[in-house]
């Protein structure tokens, strides 16, 4: 029997859905194509058309002609995986809504790049679902889990195979709820997620072997239900660039090591770079804090600044020209009553 409580379904999402004017239908979009998505109801999966939606969302839907439906309403998202578009623009991603859990995937197998999992677990912060993070091909390469932890503090770290089956019991019992898979290409995504779904629900690639990057095969974001649990997976494309949008509490999160020593500085407004009484300066001098991470917690800061003021712009811009709008048809309409006068 087919049943949305293997999507998630929960009596948060039934008083969300009560709200709205009856005669629609509950649905979660499982994956979205071009235009279209396709949806869990409580009768199984349907084809809408629609835009706007995202892998996660909860939605309702009208009936239509035949056995056909269309979007009528998306539900408020309880979380969002949002990426920062990389060009001028201030467009946002949305990677995956109504998270719980962001794995975020470190290939064994390829050079270790800390800036980068710093930049995933930011990303996995700012979504209000819980981080954690796996070591994926731990039988094929050598990444240091200390290494890892020092860049995660507070983030649970699985050093995990799925040739072997190595850790991934382990990993299991750090999730819960909608689960998402976040990394770069070739960092073994979808063969982990094939792991936790014991099949092959998943498209898998090699990497290229001359830089070790992965292919893209996995094209589009989709829901599968996890067997014998009560938790639903979210695969990904692959992602070449990773911008932050948020807050300045999702950085602070990533970073919570410098953030506590920042509070025992001499001066509140302390930027960390030749103040007095600096306790962040003074762990990086005596080897507790690398300098690495100290400068990409400022990059990630500044970056978020950037990224929020060029967002706040954009929507002042909207209202401007939305005020624009309403003036210049007041003004016609002024001018029509002048000549019937």
């Amino acid at each position: 029997m087919f049943t949305l409580d293997r999507y998630g379904l929960d009596q948060h999402w039934l008083t969300e859905f009560e709200k709205l004017s009856p005669g629609s239908v509950l649905a979660r979009v499982v994956r979205v194509d071009r235009g279209e998505f396709d949806a869990a109801t409580a009768d199984g999966i349907v084809r809408v058309a629609g835009t706007h939606t995202c892998a996660g969302d909860w939605v309702a839907l009208h009936p239509h002609s035949g056995h056909t439906f269309v979007l009528a309403e998306i539900l408020p998202r309880r979380t969002a995986i949002e990426r920062a578009s990389a060009g001028s623009t201030s467009e946002i991603q949305v990677l995956g809504a109504n998270v719980d859990t962001v794995v975020v995937t470190v290939a064994s197998d390829t050079a270790l790049d800390l800036g980068r999992v710093e930049r995933y677990i930011t990303l996995a912060w700012g979504s209000g679902a819980l981080p954690v993070v796996a070591i994926t091909k731990s039988d094929r390469g050598s990444v240091a889990e200390e290494q890892v932890l020092a860049a995660a503090p507070g983030v649970a770290v699985c050093r995990t195979s799925a040739l072997s089956g190595g850790g991934i019991d382990a990993l299991t019992m750090h999730l819960r709820g909608t689960v998402a898979l976040i990394g770069p290409s070739g960092s073994g995504k979808s063969t982990l997620g094939n792991a936790l779904l014991g099949g092959t629900a998943f498209a898998i690639g090699d990497t290229r072997e001359a830089d070790g990057k992965g292919r893209h095969t996995t094209v589009h974001r989709e829901l599968v239900p996890i067997p014998d649990t009560k938790l639903i997976l979210l695969d990904t494309p692959g992602l070449r660039s990773v911008g932050v949008q948020g807050s300045e509490d999702a950085v602070a999160s990533a970073f919570s090591d410098i953030e506590e020593l920042a509070a025992l500085c001499r001066f509140g407004d302390c930027a960390h770079r030749s103040e007095p009484g600096c306790v962040v300066l003074a762990a990086v001098h005596a080897g507790e804090l690398t300098e690495r991470r100290l400068g990409n917690y400022r990059k990630l800061l500044r970056e978020n600044a950037w990224a929020t003021s060029r967002h706040d712009a954009r929507a002042r811009n909207e209202k401007l020209r939305e005020y624009k709008q309403i003036s210049k048809s007041l003004r016609r309409k002024y001018a029509v009553d002048r000549k019937l006068r």
